[in-house]
């Protein structure tokens, strides 16, 4: 064989192997290009638990968790009332006063009454030194000395009498001022100054400072298929953006006899300032709260006749087919029962066109 002849065989040789490394290289950018093609875009949502349960709503105002009725203790003609409704008032202010003629009439014949008991009983002291001393140089008769006794003890008791009827006295021209106990503010007057008002009729309302209630007429149903404990979301209702959080303080052990419902107090926590007393405000409250969780009903499918969805694997970016238990079918939407977690990925879109181990992309996330 010539030298020409085993040239042209070795370029023919190596022609042969470069075309067959070219092709091996287009097949497998062929692969590639396949494999990128299979990462179908999908639309997927990440599973969260929600609390679900039936909104109640009612009525209600708010009210001071104390609210007193203030009179005076003795009856008389009211002179002149010092507030009005909605003064605040502080602990001891003067509110209103009674017509003080009698009581000061009154408190002038305890003191002389007073007096002029302690003045027999100096009388009496006196006589009683007197024969005492007689008694004991022996020139009076114990009879003497036992009568000169009494009528001291006699004087003592009146005295002590007196003093009593004229604190009483005292006491009552007191009582013909009325005062507030404590601070707050008026949201009723009782009497209008020239009415001649009995003791303890109600003279001035005071709501004091401090907390305030919701205060709700509640039917007996709802009474019977409350938690135990509700958390309870006030709103005001002419801004419903006004809210605070609160929690049933007190129930009524009756209920109201017109109406056939029971008067619940629920008590504001921190409640802003805009809840004033007296504003119309709307309960809520969640009956019969459970942890659910619900996915879109275009996620479901299914395998071997049970209901299925399709989990992506977020570290592969690949699915897996899944069997769940649904509780419910919602109008568009599905709540699973068992089968899922909170932080699965749950694909919604193209459930059809997936197989298992098929890689997926989701549009918008991070590559």
């Amino acid at each position: 064989m010539s030298i020409l002849s085993f040239t042209r065989a070795g370029v023919t040789r190596l022609a042969f192997a470069t075309c067959l490394l070219a092709a091996l290289a287009a097949c497998e950018e062929e692969d590639v290009a396949d494999e990128v093609a299979e990462a179908r875009p999908v639309r997927v949502v990440t599973v969260e638990t929600r609390v679900e349960g039936e909104t109640v709503s009612l009525a209600g105002t708010v009210e001071s968790q104390v609210q007193v009725d203030l009179g005076f203790r003795i009856g008389g003609r009211m002179a002149e009332r010092l507030v009005n409704v909605g003064d605040a008032v502080t602990a001891g202010q003067l509110l209103a006063r009674l017509d003080p003629t009698d009581e000061e009439n009154g408190l002038r014949a305890a003191a002389a009454g007073l007096a002029a008991a302690e003045a027999q009983l100096a009388e009496a002291r006196s006589n009683y030194d007197r024969q005492r001393q007689l008694y004991d140089r022996g020139l009076l008769a114990r009879a003497g000395y036992e009568r000169a006794e009494a009528i001291l003890d006699t004087a003592n008791a009146q005295v002590d009498s007196a003093s009593a009827q004229y604190d009483i006295a005292a006491r009552r021209l007191n009582d013909t001022s009325l005062y507030a106990d404590a601070p707050g503010l008026v949201t009723a007057i009782g009497s209008e100054p020239g009415e001649v008002v009995q003791a303890g009729r109600m003279i001035v309302q005071i709501a004091r400072d401090g907390g305030r209630d919701a205060v709700f007429d509640v039917p007996a149903g709802l009474i019977e298929a409350s938690p135990a404990d509700p958390e309870i979301t006030v709103a005001l209702s002419q801004s419903p953006t006004v809210v605070a959080q609160g929690r049933i303080r007190e129930v009524a052990p009756r209920a109201d006899a017109a109406t056939g419902t029971f008067r619940v107090r629920v008590g504001l926590i921190d409640p802003p300032a805009e809840l004033r007393l007296g504003s119309v405000v709307t309960g809520r409250a969640l009956f019969g709260e459970t942890s659910a969780i619900e996915i879109p009903a275009t996620a479901l499918t299914s395998t071997d006749g049970s209901p299925a969805v399709w989990i992506v694997d977020q570290e592969t970016m690949t699915v897996s087919l899944r069997t769940i238990e649904v509780d419910r079918f919602l109008p568009v939407s599905v709540v699973v029962a068992a089968g899922l977690e909170p932080g699965d990925m749950v694909v919604t879109a193209g459930v059809q066109a997936l197989r298992p181990g098929q890689a997926v992309r989701v549009p918008g996330a991070d590559s």
